[in-house]
């Protein structure tokens, strides 16, 4: 694992910190590589359950290093995306910490996570059609999935910024901390949800992104082909044995 992302793994969570302060976190393809791997990581080990994805220095990530795009290198990975996720997030949940600025290809990161926490003094935005360009790494694809349609045409469009307290009103931001506190605020979400049945929360995850696309008559049997392997796993005999016993329950798929 490069230098340039740091990663810790404890109680089920991982967090994987871009670590390039002095360029606003900005991803150039070692970047790329080191966060796919990491992200990798996250769904190989059993007892990881849940990730966390942020920026060193008070920055989220300001998207595309623009001078390696320069010299011709890129910010993604083929068939992977931008920074390596945003074509294939990770099967088990992502959460966002967002300090600072998420511009750009920062913005499509944080899109590509399934919950974002945020100081209330972060700022989103997609600015590329202010530089001739276009949002390329699914920005325009998610975008309007997460907040209304024609506000996110507004945004996507004129290349404003969207202020984290706007993003929490429009569904955007899961949760608002005070400045420097979005890391802490998105591990105690994190601990939450780790402390839950690791089968059932990749699975709930699974079916919340999937079946979206399912077609209608095929709905209640894929519901069903998801959900029976979790019933019958140990884990829910012994999550109904802890209930039964009052105590905390020992999950054996950890």
């Amino acid at each position: 694992m490069s230098d340039l992302v740091l990663t810790s793994f404890e109680d089920g969570v991982a967090v994987v910190t871009i670590n390039r302060p002095e360029a606003r976190n900005a991803v150039n393809r070692a970047v790329a590589d080191a966060v796919a791997e990491a992200i990798d990581e996250l769904d190989a080990r059993d007892d990881l359950v849940v990730g966390v994805i942020t920026g060193a220095g008070g920055t989220f990530c300001a998207g595309a290093d623009l001078k390696a795009l320069a010299a011709g290198e890129r910010s993604g990975i083929p068939g992977r995306g931008f920074c390596g996720i945003t074509e294939t997030p990770p099967a088990k949940p992502l959460i966002a910490a967002v300090e600072g600025y998420a511009l750009g290809g920062g913005t499509e990161l944080a899109l590509a996570c399934d919950m974002v926490v945020a100081a209330r003094t972060a700022k989103f935005g997609l600015p590329e059609t202010k530089r001739g360009l276009i949002a390329a790494g699914g920005g325009l694809v998610r975008l309007p999935r997460k907040i209304p349609y024609n506000v996110a045409l507004q945004y996507a469009l004129t290349g404003d910024f969207l202020g984290a307290e706007r993003g929490y009103e429009l569904g955007l931001v899961n949760e608002l901390t005070a400045q420097g506190e979005a890391l802490t605020g998105a591990l105690a979400l994190a601990r939450a949800i780790a402390a839950n049945g690791p089968l059932a929360v990749r699975a709930s995850k699974g079916i919340v992104v999937d079946s979206a696309d399912w077609p209608a008559d095929e709905v209640w049997d894929r519901n069903r082909a998801a959900c029976d392997p979790v019933f019958a796993s140990g884990d829910a005999k012994e999550g109904a044995r802890a209930f039964t016993e009052k105590r905390a329950p020992v999950w054996g798929s950890r």
